[in-house]
């Protein structure tokens, strides 16, 4: 098995458990002399089940981004790189947007708002940052599917 055919099980696994988790809260109770729609001990042998092969899963997928290089980063480095970047490129989004919304002025008589850093410098750092995810992102991509699940 592929890394990649391991994450997109573990993502269906995941969802399976949500559904689960509904259909049980909807079986938790009912009205004295009626029977659940769905028999609650069925669903939680299906339950467990599932998450005791998400369990297996995770480990294995662990195991294999620790150990698997890309150009001398382990999976692991490059996923955490990955989400860094993104969380750093989702504050600089944010901060340049306020930056370039410059209110016109009508009349000189109306205060002016300046921008307080060079817009133009931060948006390409900007685009250079989203280069790097698009880069990291696309070694991930080809790693998960050339990888096999250890």
């Amino acid at each position: 098995m592929k890394l990649a055919e391991a994450l997109q099980e573990r993502a269906d696994l995941s969802r399976r458990i949500d559904q689960l988790r509904y259909r049980l809260s909807r079986n938790a109770t009912v009205q004295e002399g009626e029977k659940p729609a769905e028999d609650p001990t069925e669903l939680v042998a299906e339950l467990d089940g599932c998450v005791k092969r998400l369990e297996e899963l995770m480990a294995r997928i662990n195991l294999t981004n620790a150990n698997t290089r890309i150009g001398g980063a382990t999976l692991t480095e490059l996923i955490a790189k990955r989400d860094a970047l993104n969380l750093k490129l989702s504050v600089y989004r944010s901060f340049l947007s306020e930056a370039s919304n410059l209110a016109g002025r009508a009349t000189r008589n109306e205060i002016k708002i300046l921008s307080t850093v060079n817009v133009r410098k931060l948006q390409k750092q900007v685009d250079d940052m989203s280069r790097d995810l698009r880069l990291t992102d696309n070694a991930l991509q080809q790693a998960n599917w050339t990888s096999d699940l250890q």
